[in-house]
């Protein structure tokens, strides 16, 4: 399990829960909404605390024009900022964009040119040709609850379209469970079902959809060990 951080006030919290399981890990990150209260966080200040070994990622960062709870500046600030603590690192940058795709892959595509950089755009909502965008950057595509609702209609035929080796499945906890738990406070252990809808959507079996993904996670966030083996499909 990953557990992403929000707020530098979590952040210590987040890497102790990471501490107690050799099968979990954690991010450091300012989510869109909190930028205008993180004003000082800067690519050191990311850099220093992702030292931490059970720190396998950079975020959650991005961008965020659907309820702007910060200054949009701000947000694109804080972006930059994480990205060149992900170029710096090497450590994955874990994406949230909401209503903000244009400016999203806009500066993704400007920083990519600075220097590659490792990601996932987390729980995705976005368009077809949002995913084509990101991961012609190299980037993976995460879902989450959101794919099992009978509104996602568009969401469900660009899942069936991603390449194997760059999609992953997670819960956004305490978010958005998916069917049939909708409604309920999500947990960690309600990916099985978000991985099942998914598999039957592409046409796969469960246990293969399975393996790719927990694959492409340790591709992807690769300072993460396993402690059994995984076997590359």
């Amino acid at each position: 399990m990953l557990g992403i951080s929000a707020r530098q006030s979590e952040w210590a919290e987040v890497i102790a829960l990471a501490d107690t399981h050799p099968d979990i890990w954690a991010t450091v990150g300012i989510h869109p909404h909190e930028a205008d209260a993180h004003p000082d966080i800067d690519a050191a200040r990311l850099i220093a605390a992702a030292a931490h070994s059970k720190v396998i990622g950079i975020g959650e960062t991005g961008l965020d024009y659907f309820y702007d709870h910060s200054d949009r500046d701000r947000q694109q600030a804080s972006f930059r900022a994480h990205i060149a603590a992900a170029r710096e690192t090497g450590l994955p940058l874990v994406v949230h964009t909401r209503d903000a795709e244009g400016d999203t892959v806009a500066i993704l595509t400007e920083e990519m040119g600075k220097g590659a950089f490792p990601g996932v755009i987390h729980c995705f909502t976005a368009s077809a040709a949002f995913a084509e965008q990101a991961l012609a950057l190299g980037f993976y595509i995460s879902l989450s609850g959101i794919l099992t609702f009978k509104n996602a209609k568009d969401l469900q035929a660009t899942a069936t379209t991603l390449p194997h080796d760059r999609i992953l499945v997670e819960t956004d906890s305490p978010f958005l469970a998916p069917m049939p738990l909708r409604g309920k406070v999500c947990e960690p252990a309600y990916v099985v079902h978000t991985a099942t809808f998914l598999a039957q959507l592409r046409g796969v079996d469960a246990a293969l959809l399975a393996t790719q993904t927990t694959d492409n996670f340790f591709r992807l966030f690769a300072r993460a060990r396993p402690t059994e083996p995984v076997t590359t499909i």
